[in-house]
């Protein structure tokens, strides 16, 4: 995708099979929301081939869309709309695509209940609290009950309380309903408690594909190890974390606060970046330290 002389995206090859939670991280200005429009269909590539549930997007039909859920960062309604006239108006036009095993679309007042917005089913949208209006764009996404779910952002402006609701609601859809769901976020704990494989674009390519094991076994092999003896603490990082703290304890039955920290998500992803940002630089080698 190139805006003029700019190009966005280059070359990004992906594939996401049916029933996969993927989330496509990167920094701001990456083209994670660029690379969504084009997957829903909202944006037409520059070059390249692109294809959702055997279609292309941009140019798929009405019962292609039908499968379809999208979750904007943000988007304009009417404020006296309650959220159970929206939902009912908008899922009345899935319901000619309801195929046997999947009935479109989803009643509205499942549906507020599953994003917990029950209480507030006849409140004018213009009531609403932030939280809320978030609760009432993921109804949105789902109220066909897609087979291929885009969530952008999806967690923004909610309360943990609202997060953990949305992420039970991910597990209920990949679980109950199969569907397939690519989502952006920048809440890394997010990603990493809802994802089958992370995407990590960055300058507009994907530069690391994997689990979030993977992803971190290919950045950091080497475990840290930390400890304290004697009043003073050490850290050592070391390939083998199980062999080191048994030759460790064999020598200093006194260790005291024994802590063996793997790579996380977060140290992963930022060395992802780096690596694309500065490529050929290489971390420091580290033996026991000191820590005072």
């Amino acid at each position: 995708m190139a805006y003029g002389t700019h190009e966005v995206l280059g070359g990004v090859d992906l594939d996401v099979a049916a029933g996969e939670v993927v989330c496509l991280l990167g920094p701001n200005g990456a083209g994670k929301t660029t690379t969504l429009e084009v997957l829903e269909g909202f944006r037409v590539p520059s070059a390249g081939e692109v294809a959702v549930l055997g279609q292309d997007p941009a140019r798929a039909d009405d019962a292609w869309r039908a499968r379809v859920g999208v979750v904007l960062q943000s988007w304009r309604d009417h404020s006296r709309w309650t959220p159970r006239r929206l939902l009912e108006g908008l899922g009345g036009y899935y319901a000619p695509y309801a195929v046997p095993g999947r009935p479109r679309p989803l009643p509205a007042d499942e549906l507020l209940g599953l994003v917990g917005l029950r209480a507030q089913a006849d409140q004018r949208l213009g009531t609403l609290s932030g939280g809320q209006r978030r609760r009432l764009d993921v109804a949105v996404g789902i109220v066909g009950r897609p087979d291929v779910l885009f969530l952008d952002e999806p967690t923004a402006g909610l309360d943990p309380r609202g997060r953990h609701d949305v992420h039970e609601l991910v597990h209920r859809l990949c679980d109950l309903e199969g569907t397939t769901v690519l989502l952006t976020t920048h809440d890394l704990a997010e990603a990493e408690r809802l994802s089958d494989r992370i995407l990590v674009l960055a300058g507009g390519r994907i530069v690391a594909d994997g689990s979030p094991d993977a992803l971190a076994r290919e950045v950091a092999a080497t475990s840290e190890v930390r400890w304290s003896r004697g009043g003073e603490r050490f850290v050592h990082a070391t390939d083998d974390a199980t062999g080191f703290v048994r030759g460790l304890l064999a020598q200093h039955g006194d260790v005291e606060d024994l802590e063996v920290r793997r790579a996380s998500l977060e140290d992963t992803y930022l060395e992802m970046v780096r690596r694309h940002e500065q490529p050929g630089a290489v971390p420091p080698a580290r033996g026991v330290e000191v820590v005072r």
